[in-house]
């Protein structure tokens, strides 16, 4: 190919051009993921496992044991996914169990995985039975049998894989059935992120995207992402295109304030969902106990988007308590949104 073809733009239309143009340079284009471990902040114990794992498999020279990780969303699961391929420097594919509706779509993604590429599904526990019981031989034997004719004419032939490393990450770890969750070698949990850890993300952002992110306004960001790296990620660029309008474009403490109050984010990084899940049960409940069921039914929600979403933050800061006769609002909570809790006998 010779450098006149390589140097080609359309002068008429601009369409082409063998530079960076400053599109290509554009903050929006920049991915806010870390593409190694030593980039990766917080969950230091999974870090380190994963690390010794990468590297001695790499010094046997073969693939990666499956892994599943497991915690509420945002915590970085995908991130680690990524992080696996690249630091075994392997190709990944990525699908997500609702996407896996018959057994054809697992074994076309299967069959055209290449030695050491790391298979990534995304909310494992809902792939369908039938498309699972395939991953069972799929990821202790690497192979796959398939099944020819019908009846008395049925004949079965094995298919050899190559080996890869599946990757699966849930929300729901109890969903998962015993089979399929005994057969991954690395099975870490995700937890929330400490203030210090989301400090450091928020201004590693912040840098990525070349934005002036001050001390005050780092840590009121980090106080409201409910411990959660893709929350702050969102809030950061809420704060930017607040403080671009209305303010002088370095995003302060109070910059942070007046464009989460807009969002409806509280000093304790409570969403207006939080705040009608909470009142409904100390309402229209007493302050409970209460059923899931009978809270999603008041709220119109999903009951999923409830037990996935809301609960495990509220949870976590003791806003929340689940008991064997359903939720409870704690004392914590009334407190937060100025309320005076029942009197209980």
């Amino acid at each position: 190919m010779s450098d006149d073809i390589l140097s080609f733009r359309s002068d008429e239309q601009g369409i082409l051009s063998s530079t960076a143009l400053p599109v290509d340079q554009e903050p929006e284009m920049v991915s806010l993921r870390p593409d190694r471990l030593h980039e990766y902040v917080g969950q230091a114990e999974v870090l380190e496992t994963l690390q010794i794992a990468i590297e001695a498999t790499k010094q046997r020279g073969e693939a990666l044991e499956h892994v599943l990780f497991h915690g509420p969303p945002g915590l970085g699961k995908t991130t680690l996914a990524h992080i696996i391929a690249n630091e075994m420097n392997t190709r990944l594919v990525v699908t997500s169990g609702p996407a896996l509706e018959k057994g054809g779509d697992l074994i076309g993604l299967l069959t055209h995985l290449e030695t050491g590429d790391v298979l990534f599904i995304d909310e494992i526990h809902r792939t369908p039975k039938t498309v699972e019981e395939l991953l069972y031989p799929a990821m202790e034997d690497f192979s796959i049998d398939f099944i020819f004719d019908k009846g008395i004419h049925a004949r079965s032939h094995r298919f050899q894989l190559r080996q890869f490393t599946l990757v699966g990450a849930t929300t729901r770890v109890g969903l998962l059935s015993a089979p399929l969750r005994d057969r991954f070698g690395l099975f870490r949990s995700l937890d929330f992120y400490s203030i210090g850890d989301l400090e450091k993300i928020v201004r590693r952002s912040a840098a990525l995207l070349n934005l002036a992110l001050d001390t005050d306004g780092a840590a009121a960001l980090a106080r409201r992402s409910r411990g959660t790296p893709r929350i702050i990620n969102r809030l950061l660029k809420r704060a930017r295109d607040y403080a671009q309008v209305r303010s002088d474009g370095c995003i302060t403490r109070q910059t942070v304030e007046a464009a989460l109050h807009l969002e409806g984010v509280d000093a304790a990084g409570l969403t207006n969902l939080d705040r009608r899940y909470l009142k409904t049960i100390m309402n229209y409940y007493n302050g409970g106990p209460v059923g899931i069921e009978a809270v999603a039914a008041t709220l119109q929600e999903e009951t999923d988007t409830l037990v996935d979403v809301v609960e495990p933050f509220l949870l976590k800061i003791g806003f929340l308590m689940r008991t064997a006769a359903g939720r409870r609002a704690s004392d914590a909570a009334y407190a937060h949104l100025k309320l005076s809790p029942p009197s209980r006998k």
